[in-house]
């Protein structure tokens, strides 16, 4: 977290947010937050999870923005944990930190807490993940934004897009890469087919699943406007992450998911191509957030795992996952 944020949170910020969601601070309890304060709490008419984020950050519109587009995809019936009104029924609510700024509270229901497991890792599965997103992008195609103040960044917007800024000086290798492949990125269309709101980040640490295989996603802080085929790169990118052999895992789960996509959603074939040209954005701009965070030594073991040779790999232009990808045309 920003420690310019951390400090100007105080006891007194926390009992404020409580009290506009009807709550006792000690009925309050903390979770993990990278970005945000978070907390989980219950209440009479169910579970719930608590938000406080900061204005340095995301400002109260955008904010709005992503509690508007969460509600629009729940009444859509897509599986989301929606945003819930405080007592004075605002899906926002701001709390002067006393230094200039404020601290933005929202509060979402609580999903039942199981995350995938490996003996989930099944076509049923892998199908209600497509669906899932497939469901997400043809709501897109018809979401029309109430506020334009809301409106959420596009992807290249610099709010979202860091990764001249995030690399450490001396990184020209990297630059290199990625340069020509942000040239090639920002001339694909964006028309209503292909491109509209995004989650950016639909992977299964940022959702729970049920007995049923039924999935329900949160965590949309970072959802942007963007092309569709980049919420589907983002679900393989970090799916395969860990496997062994990237390519035989594609092989398996990419037909599955694109089977419960189509159910919901149809884009043109020509996108496929572009898979491979969004896994590397995603790998670099990983790469650059992690060397911003953490210099040359991560301090989590999942950034060390995800970076031991990623120099290398990137600088040598190597796929992330090798695969030829016009085999899944029949299945878009």
């Amino acid at each position: 977290m920003d420690p310019k944020i951390a400090q100007r949170f105080h006891d007194g910020i926390l009992r404020e947010a409580a009290r506009r969601y009807g709550i006792e601070p000690s009925q309050v309890r903390l979770l993990d937050g990278f970005e945000s304060f978070m907390y989980e709490f219950e209440r009479s008419d169910g579970a719930f999870i608590l938000r406080i984020g900061h204005s340095l950050r995301r400002t109260p519109n955008l904010v709005r923005g992503e509690v508007d587009w969460i509600n629009y995809l729940a009444a859509g019936g897509v599986g989301v944990a929606r945003a819930i009104l405080s007592q004075d029924g605002n899906l926002v609510e701001q709390i002067d930190d006393g230094q200039g700024g404020e601290f933005i509270c929202t509060g979402f229901v609580r999903a039942k807490e199981a995350t995938v497991t490996r003996d989930q890792l099944i076509d049923r599965f892998f199908r209600n993940y497509g669906r899932l997103l497939g469901g997400m992008h043809a709501l897109a195609k018809k979401y029309i934004l109430p506020n334009p103040a809301w409106k959420r960044p596009d992807w290249d917007d610099p709010l979202n897009l860091c990764v001249e800024d995030w690399l450490p000086d001396g990184e020209t290798a990297i630059l290199k890469r990625y340069l020509p492949l942000k040239v090639h990125l920002l001339s694909l269309p964006r028309d209503r087919d292909g491109y509209g709101m995004i989650h950016q980040d639909a992977h299964p640490g940022n959702f729970f699943v049920d007995n049923d295989l039924r999935i329900t996603l949160f965590d949309f802080d970072d959802c942007i406007y963007g092309h569709f085929i980049y919420d589907i790169a983002m679900a393989l990118f970090y799916t395969s992450m860990w496997e062994k052999d990237t390519s035989e895992f594609t092989a398996h789960f990419m037909p599955a998911f694109l089977e419960g996509y189509r159910e919901e959603n149809r884009l043109d074939l020509a996108w496929l191509a572009e898979i491979p040209n969004f896994l590397k954005l995603r790998e670099i701009d990983l790469y650059a957030q992690i060397r911003f965070s953490y210099g040359d030594k991560p301090l989590d073991p999942w950034s060390e795992r995800y970076m031991q040779d990623r120099k290398e790999k990137i600088e040598a232009g190597k796929p992330y996952i090798e695969y030829e990808w016009s085999r899944f045309r029949d299945y878009l």
